[in-house]
Order: C-alpha cells, then sequence, then structure tokens
C-alpha cells in the first residue's frame, strides 16, 4: 500500500473505514464543543463520507460545567431526532476527577462509556493530578467501573512509570487521534508515539469540538507509514 509514498494524508488513509470514535464533543450546547445541532449535523455528514461506523458523544461533566445526566440525555434525544443517517450515536460523559466526580460516583449518577455500561471516561486536569489519583481510580473500580483515562499523552506530569503503573492497576488508556500530528504540542506527540509503540492505548477519539477544526485537521495531517500501521493495530483491537 502506498508504495511510493513515505507521508499518507490522513483523510485518504482508511482509518476512518469503520471507525468508532469514543470521545467527542458534538452533542451541541453543552459544553465548550459543538453549540448547534447544525454543526453537529455537519460533522456527521463528513463522518459518513469517510466511513465512521459510530460515534460516542461525550461532554464534559466537571465543576465548572455541572452537566447533570437528565440535561444530557434530553439534549442526547434532540441530536437523535435530528439525525437520520446510518451513523450508531452514543451518549456517555467525559468525568473530571474533581470534587463533583466523588459526589456522582457516590450517587451512581454516571453516564458510562461502552455497550455493556462498565467503563468510565475520565480526565484530570493537564498540569498536576487530583490529591489522591490512585485511590480515586481504586474507588471508581470498587463500583464496579473500568476507569478510562481521556488522552494521557496531553498530561505534562505522567511519565513512562506513571503510565505503566496506572496500567498495572488496570486502567484503561483512551488515544487523541489527532495528538500524534503535534495538535497538542511536540511533547505529547512524543508521548503519543511512544505510547502507541508500547502498546499501553486501548482505544482511539476525535476528542473533535467542532467542525471547522475537524475539516482543517484531516485535511492537514499526513501520517507516515509506520505511524499509520500503530494505529491500525490499535483500532483493530478494540475490546469495547
Amino acid at each position: 500500500m502506498w508504495p511510493f509514498r513515505k507521508r499518507i494524508p490522513l483523510k485518504d488513509s482508511g482509518i476512518f473505514e469503520g471507525f468508532t470514535d469514543w470521545h467527542s464533543h458534538i452533542l451541541p450546547g453543552v459544553d465548550d464543543g459543538v453549540q448547534t445541532i447544525e454543526e453537529a449535523l455537519e460533522i456527521l455528514r463528513l463522518y459518513e463520507e469517510l466511513g465512521v461506523k459510530s460515534v460516542w458523544l461525550t461532554p464534559h461533566v466537571m465543576e465548572d460545567t455541572p452537566n447533570t445526566t437528565a440535561h444530557l440525555r434530553e439534549r442526547f434525544a434532540e441530536l437523535q431526532a435530528a439525525y437520520s443517517g446510518p451513523i450508531t450515536l452514543h451518549l456517555a460523559a467525559e468525568n473530571m476527577l474533581d470534587n463533583l466526580f466523588e459526589e456522582r460516583l457516590g450517587k451512581n449518577d454516571l453516564l458510562p462509556l461502552g455497550e455493556n455500561g462498565d467503563h468510565l471516561l475520565v480526565e484530570t486536569s493537564y498540569f498536576s493530578p487530583p490529591m489522591g489519583l490512585n485511590n480515586i481510580l481504586l474507588r471508581i473500580k470498587a463500583k464496579g467501573y473500568y476507569p478510562v483515562l481521556a488522552h494521557p499523552e496531553r498530561y505534562v506530569y505522567m511519565g513512562e512509570s506513571d503510565y505503566q503503573q496506572l496500567k498495572d492497576m488496570s486502567v484503561k488508556f483512551q488515544f487523541n487521534l489527532f495528538s500524534f500530528a503535534g495538535t497538542y504540542g511536540p511533547e505529547a506527540s512524543k508521548r503519543a508515539v511512544w505510547m502507541l509503540k508500547n502498546g499501553f492505548y486501548d482505544w482511539a477519539g476525535s476528542d473533535i469540538h467542532s467542525f471547522s477544526n475537524l475539516k482543517r485537521t484531516i485535511n492537514k495531517i499526513q501520517i507516515s507509514e509506520s505511524k499509520l500501521q500503530m494505529l491500525q493495530s490499535l483500532l483493530a483491537s478494540h475490546f469495547i
């Protein structure tokens, strides 16, 4: 495949064919992502052209964006009513590990990820972990959920030993699809490549926040054959 080209346009690489996007901010008007149903539909139409199979809508839930489960389900129903295409839509959430999360975990008031409803997509500050991070993750597991850490390559306080420690705790890792292309800076790109090479990731998501960003990114990014092969291997091993 692509015998005379060292780098392949991402949009032509075929990785979106049958792709499940495990992390997106397409649900309109609920966080810093898409703001209108019209924009959400634009993204979904572009995803159809690329061959995307299903999308998990994972809006932020945090103290600064205290979305309730009822409100998110209401907005999700509105989007489902407006969208009649072939992509399967699912609702979950990206949970900041803050005091609000602790409260909602105690009440089991959560929107889990995955067909079996037993995974929780979580995040922390990019610059420092919450106090007692490991204990929080253990409490998540005690509640019967697998913690899934969103975009671990973006956390500047984490290094290789931290990733290994979390992996040993059965924490799952979600790769931001555009990280290795430098979208979040060179250090995040380096960490993403290292994690891909060493098999740390469990599956991938776009973390897309707008139509313009998605369109610009997929048209701009070119990927090396070696990175494409690593990514294809990851996408082929989805376990949820």
